[in-house]
């Protein structure tokens, strides 16, 4: 069945084909991230007014990992203490930082009525796999351990985020699982990337070559995993051993898409693990829309739709 962008996605498409956006396998990385940083200025809607957004200093071994936190001014607090999302941004390892995800943050953290700290670990080619693993799993256990000081309730921890940032949140969920903790309330996984073979249907379909490209997805494959096994679970979620005891998903995939295929995969895996899913589909829209809330009202429906998830965890 053909692929069909819904008519505001093809409109921004056209646009993004007629600005001669360049392709990222022809960029550098620091080319890349400077334009990756431009585009969201195009793109991003109207942050909401929040109680706070202030950085963060994570102690990690080789130096701080730099995050932000966000404070709205509705928390659902409980003795005081109110949950958190620890949200890993996409870019496939290679691009991204605290301020392309910025507002998305402050939107979550507003509809969600939760505390958001924003992660911004390191990137590759510069640090390969795992460095990226290791900064998220470094951050989590540091916030779970830190949670009272930080005003957040330690049993309310939720960890998320979109492509390689839900990549990242996978991984953490497993890896909590597998060495003690810490314990975490729910994971939130936008269009994520769960499996590095790349031999799912929707890595084929001309269709869902969209913003991400089949090249670029190489592209950037190349320069995380640096000849790194993709059967390393870390790598590559879904080759993990078992789905079992893992927390409450939501997952969210999006029709024109190459990641498409095995996020829906992963969602079925965890399902029948018996974990919780919630699991969301928006076929005409393309990768990367989650973030594209001036452009794209369903990215506006998505947050909302979340925000709701995430109450409803409690």
């Amino acid at each position: 069945m053909p692929i069909v962008l819904d008519p505001d996605a093809a409109t921004v498409y056209k646009a993004f084909q007629e600005a001669g956006r360049p392709a990222y396998e022809t960029l550098t990385a620091p080319e890349a991230r400077d334009y990756y940083m431009q585009a969201r200025l195009v793109s991003n809607p109207e942050p909401p007014e929040l109680q706070s957004a202030e950085p963060l200093s994570i102690p990690a071994p080789h130096g701080a990992i730099p995050a932000r936190i966000f404070t709205p001014t509705t928390l659902r607090r409980k003795n005081g203490l109110a949950p958190c999302l620890i949200f890993f941004h996409g870019g496939g390892w290679v691009i991204g930082n605290l301020e392309t995800h910025d507002v998305v943050c402050r939107k979550l953290a507003h509809e969600g009525e939760l505390i958001v700290i924003s992660v911004d670990y390191r990137l590759a080619p510069e640090h390969r796999f795992p460095a990226a693993i290791d900064d998220a799993i470094t951050a989590t256990k540091w916030i779970a351990d830190h949670a009272g000081a930080l005003g957040i309730d330690a049993t309310r921890l939720v960890v998320g985020g979109d492509s390689a940032g839900g990549n990242l949140a996978a991984v953490v969920a497993l890896a909590a699982r597998d060495t003690g903790g810490p314990d975490i309330a729910g994971q939130m996984l936008v269009y994520p990337a769960t499996d590095f073979a790349l031999n799912h249907p929707s890595h084929r379909e001309p269709e869902t070559s969209i913003l991400l490209t089949h090249s670029v997805i190489r592209w950037f494959g190349d320069h995380y995993l640096g000849g790194a096994s993709i059967d390393d679970w870390r790598a590559s979620p879904a080759r993990a051993t078992s789905f079992a005891r893992l927390p409450p998903a939501y997952v969210l995939t999006a029709g024109a898409d190459p990641l498409r295929d095995e996020g829906d995969e992963y969602a079925a895996r965890l399902k029948e693990a018996a974990v919780s899913v919630t699991y969301r589909h928006f076929p005409g829209q393309f990768h990367g829309f989650f973030t594209m809330g001036k452009l794209l009202n369903q990215a506006n429906v998505a947050v909302t739709e979340i925000a709701a998830w995430l109450k409803a965890l409690g």
